[in-house]
């Protein structure tokens, strides 16, 4: 009966966050476009340069070249994407590494993390002719860079997941004989898995950001290196349309960590809804 409840309970919270992640897609959608429009309208760009949605649209789907215009924006758009997830997983796999170092000695966070605030202050733009220096033209290098956009914002929410974790808790495990390490694994990690998806709503988008800065400035493939072709060769549909797929792309992964967030926190944590 109580497991029945249960299941009752974590289907409608992920139905309910699943509702209002689709309404705030919608509705994010229809405000973008009709701001779109309203800003050529208002200030009168050149149609040449800048391209409505009704522009990009035939870019896409109804001008003769389409399918290829389509092809070349798609194959960009999944390597741009590739480069994204492997920044995304560096990044992240990196904060959780060094929060727990955190968490298990403050003398470690006492000594790292003025060095993690000061690298942070630094723009990344500034870096990447160094990164790719020292790291080369390829993943390596797109991994570094993006990674570095992720990992600060998620080392901030992790250590403040981590450490959020009930001290009765702990404490409990601690009495039954368990060690830091128990206790990280019992109680805090667990305890961070709402942190985890904060972070991860905040850091997938500049993982995309992060790939593009180092497609544009170092490894010269996927979008970011393709939308700095199609501007110096004036194809600025182009631009246009893989700004749009871009963005599109990332609203959707958005939405995908949202919906994993609440399935996962329906049944293994507090109900997304009472987190608000």
């Amino acid at each position: 009966m109580a497991r029945g409840r249960r299941g009752h309970s974590v289907a409608g919270a992920i139905a309910t966050r699943i509702g209002r992640t689709l309404l705030s897609v919608v509705a994010s959608t229809g405000v973008i476009i009709g701001l779109w429009y309203a800003f050529i309208e208002v200030f009168d760009l050149n149609p040449l340069v800048a391209k409505d949605p009704q522009a990009v649209w035939q870019y896409l789907f109804t001008a003769p070249d389409a399918t290829e215009n389509r092809d070349v924006i798609l194959d960009g758009l999944w390597h741009t994407l590739g480069d994204a997830a492997v920044g995304y997983a560096v990044g992240t796999v990196a904060a959780l590494g060094i929060a727990i170092a955190f968490v298990l000695s403050r003398s470690v966070e006492q000594a790292l993390m003025p060095v993690a605030m000061m690298l942070r202050s630094v723009p990344l733009v500034a870096m990447t002719p160094l990164l790719t220096l020292i790291f080369g033209r390829g993943l390596l290098a797109v991994s570094v860079i993006a990674g570095i956009v992720v990992f600060f914002p998620s080392l901030v929410n992790l250590v403040f997941g981590l450490r959020s974790a009930s001290s009765a808790a702990a404490d409990l495990v601690l009495a039954y004989g368990g060690g830091p390490f128990t206790v990280l694994r019992k109680v805090s990690l667990p305890s961070a898995l709402p942190a985890l998806f904060v972070s991860a709503r905040i850091s997938v988008p500049s993982a995309v950001i992060g790939a593009l800065l180092a497609e544009w400035l170092a490894t010269g493939k996927g979008l970011g290196y393709l939308m700095q072709r199609s501007q110096q060769t004036f194809d600025y549909g182009g631009v246009w349309a893989a700004t749009v797929l871009i963005t599109v792309a990332s609203v959707a992964i958005y939405a995908l960590v949202g919906f994993v967030e609440a399935v996962v926190l329906a049944r293994y944590g507090p109900a997304p809804s009472r987190r608000a």
